[in-house]
């Protein structure tokens, strides 16, 4: 069996492959800018007002729609509300002809975006959305197009051309269309009063959420896992402690709990280099620190990190303690990188 021929080809030299001039590629941003500040320039900002309190007022779900790249970007702006707390949802034009038209009650609308206003796809589900009661948007970039007259309200995108050089690859009518649907979107949510509270909880899972939600007791160790000794402790007797907890100290704390002070690794090697053989008689008491970080376990886990870096001194770990200075926990800066903070 023969070797396939490309295998045996060599790789193609470098001089052979075209290359883009810094001048040309210059001069693309620059036209899509232009571009780009026409619409700025040009919109409507009537409709674009009635736009946007109409989606506000909605009783129902606000279904966006479109095919092709103008999907795309339909779909990608019903997320960006559904990230705000705000019913929203996209509904293929094809699959909406085949069943999925059934999620569409009177109580909805239906945003359908389309450069030309000529889309057959959209063409076809209007007269079957009317049927359901939906109030129909159409978001258009040609002036008097088919959609726009079938729907209750239309909304015109002014488009000079698009920048590909047959203005025919639509990548500025859709960039036009996705500044336009996220700046209504941000609209939407400071109308809705959302809070940074409420964006976190829509976002759970990612950084954003977490650095809003977690508080220092959601991420802290407790309990077992502290690496506890007492003052009186000899600090060679307490190697153990130190090391095996994974937190690179020890609390020191005396009968009721209370947080006298900590002792790192770090302060092991110094008071080894300092004292040598000496060290076996040192209590953890005698060597520890006395005045550390602390932090409340309500604080918010963001702030203990801004904490644990903070100048002249940062440190790996906070002791966590009670407002009657009772050591309850410790957070550490590896747990917090961990926890996705």
């Amino acid at each position: 069996m023969g070797s396939l021929p490309y295998l045996d080809s060599p790789p193609p030299s470098k001089q052979s492959l075209p290359l883009i001039d810094e001048t040309t590629l210059l001069n693309l941003f620059k036209s899509q800018q232009n571009h780009i500040n026409f619409f700025f320039n040009n919109i409507d900002h009537s409709q674009t007002l009635a736009f946007t309190n109409t989606l506000l007022n909605s009783a129902g779900t606000i279904f966006f729609s479109g095919v092709g790249k103008s999907g795309f970007v339909a779909n990608k702006i019903s997320q960006t509300l559904v990230s705000l707390g705000i019913r929203s949802a996209f509904l293929s034009p094809v699959d909406a002809l085949h069943g999925d038209i059934g999620i569409l009650t009177h109580r909805d609308v239906l945003v359908l975006f389309s450069k030309s206003g000529t889309t057959d796809e959209l063409l076809r589900l209007v007269p079957c959305a009317r049927a359901k009661g939906a109030y129909l948007i159409s978001v258009t970039s040609v002036e008097g197009n088919v959609l726009a007259a079938n729907c209750d309200m239309n909304v015109h995108l002014p488009l000079e051309r698009e920048l590909c050089p047959f203005n025919l690859a639509p990548v500025t009518s859709t960039a036009i269309q996705m500044v336009f649907g996220d700046t209504v979107a941000i609209a939407l949510m400071g109308a809705r009063n959302l809070s940074k509270e409420d964006y976190a909880s829509n976002h759970p899972a990612g950084k954003i959420g977490k650095s809003l939600i977690f508080k220092v007791k959601d991420v802290m160790k407790k309990q077992d896992d502290l690496p506890v000794c007492r003052e009186a402790d000899l600090i060679m007797d307490q190697l153990v402690e130190l090391t095996s907890k994974g937190c690179g100290c020890l609390l020191v704390i005396d009968e009721e709990h209370h947080l006298i002070g900590t002792f790192t690794d770090g302060d092991l090697r110094r008071t080894l280099k300092a004292c040598g053989e000496g060290i076996f008689k040192l209590t953890v008491g005698e060597m520890c620190n006395r005045n550390p970080k602390i932090i409340g376990p309500d604080a918010m886990a963001v702030d203990a990190m801004k904490k644990m870096e903070a100048p002249p001194s940062p440190v790996q770990f906070l002791p966590v303690i009670s407002d009657d200075n009772i050591l309850i926990g410790i957070v550490t800066l590896h747990g917090l990188v961990s926890a996705g903070l």
